[in-house]
């Protein structure tokens, strides 16, 4: 890479320009991400110049007061914290930047530990629904501290105050979201009396969110269309190998998008012609890997995914490999339907699509539920209504109106 202007300055971060470069090259990152790095390390350079700030004045609060600055002067696209980290990092192994030390905890913190630990150790939940839970819990004791001026947020908490909370969801919100909502608050309610902070287990006491099972056909895809999806990765480039794989497994296997973003190298059995997946609840089941799930994994395995120590199973494309999230596996679904000029659909739809298919092909609903993973044969049952052109044949005419 050419040598940028500012680097021939004398600003406070010139010293480090070259060590942060082989930095970013000794982690993996591309010519122009290094540029874009570089780029914005000489902006905060500039920066840190006209305030007449050294290097070891840096602190995550600086930053945020340098992109605030940015923002103020009306750049249009201006990086986030998470952006700058690596250079803040970079410079505290130097230890040129110190280590900033964390605030001391609050009440509702360590409430939030201990709450957090039920999750994991009493309840064993999977951990994408534990940050639905954190997040929910935190914002919902942040706002009502605010309201009453509680440290924790909790104080003098009633049921009415519940219910009239649940109220006001269900006004706002699809019945899904409402009932996400109920059952975020429930948890955390009931963990309150568990620990003590609640005197009544409020979580007991909450309205259910009124709906009625089975009044909708499931959402699905037709079989054509989820292969057009396939199609559409483009197999001469890492991430169109990647792509592909991950929606081999939503497609081919039904796996939810938390599941596939969980799979460890280590979860293959290539022997065996088997692959273990982490379901809900610390549940662990053996599948079979079908030959085109398999050779999609291959692909990818031996000409896209990078060389790290990263014990999973499907990385970022871009340097610093690292896990995918599963909202970056719903977004390349979303990517996929685009180029096959579908209508958006997130990752459960192909798992919809996948139960489709095999009561199609002669399926019963227990063999269906035993591939799905679904312990609840009450929810399998919704597949049973797919037909609509057998659903019309025994589907009772309005009174007073002919068939």
């Amino acid at each position: 890479m050419g040598t940028i202007s500012w680097m021939r300055g004398a600003g406070p971060l010139v010293p480090f320009t070259e060590g942060f470069e082989e930095e970013l090259r000794r982690l993996g990152h591309r010519p122009g991400a290094i540029r874009h790095h570089m780029v914005l390390m000489g902006q905060l350079d500039r920066w840190l110049t006209g305030e007449g700030l050294a290097v070891e004045d840096l602190s995550i609060a600086l930053v945020e007061g340098f992109l605030a600055s940015r923002r103020a002067s009306g750049r249009r696209r201006v990086p986030t914290v998470a952006t700058v980290a690596r250079l803040l990092e970079y410079l505290r192994e130097l230890q040129v930047v110190p280590i900033e030390t964390l605030a001391t905890p609050t009440s509702r913190d360590e409430m939030l530990v201990r709450y957090r630990h039920h999750l994991i150790v009493v309840r064993g939940l999977a951990p994408t629904t534990i940050r639905r839970y954190e997040r929910f819990a935190r914002r919902f004791l942040a706002g009502r501290a605010s309201r009453t001026g509680d440290e924790i947020g909790i104080g003098n908490l009633t049921g009415t105050e519940v219910a009239d909370w649940m109220l006001e969801a269900g006004s706002r919100l699809t019945v899904e979201s409402a009932k996400r909502e109920a059952a975020d608050l429930r948890a955390l309610l009931r963990f309150l009396y568990l620990d003590g902070i609640l005197e009544t287990d409020l979580g007991g006491a909450m309205p259910p969110v009124a709906s009625w099972r089975g009044a909708r056909l499931p959402a699905t895809m037709s079989a054509a269309d989820v292969d057009n999806l396939l199609a559409g990765c483009d197999r001469s480039i890492a991430s169109g190998r990647r792509d592909r794989a991950i929606l081999m497994l939503l497609a081919r296997l039904g796996l939810r998008s938390g599941e596939v973003a969980a799979l460890r190298l280590g979860d293959v059995d290539w022997r065996a012609g088997e692959i273990v997946v982490r379901g809900k609840a610390r549940r662990r089941d053996r599948l079979p890997l079908p030959v085109d799930v398999g050779q999609a994994l291959v692909d990818y395995l031996t000409d896209g995914r990078p060389v790290c120590g990263c014990p999973q199973l499907l990385l970022t494309i871009y340097a610093p490999p690292r896990p995918l999230h599963p909202s970056t596996i719903t977004g390349i679904v979303y990517r996929a339907c685009r180029r096959a000029g579908l209508a958006r659909v997130g990752g459960h739809r192909l798992r919809h699509a996948l139960a489709t298919e095999l009561l199609r092909q002669g399926a019963d609903l227990i063999e269906i539920a035993q591939v799905l993973r679904q312990s609840d044969l009450g929810t399998t049952s919704g597949y049973a209504k797919i037909d609509r052109a057998v659903l019309r044949t025994v589907a009772q005419p309005w009174p007073g109106t002919r068939r």
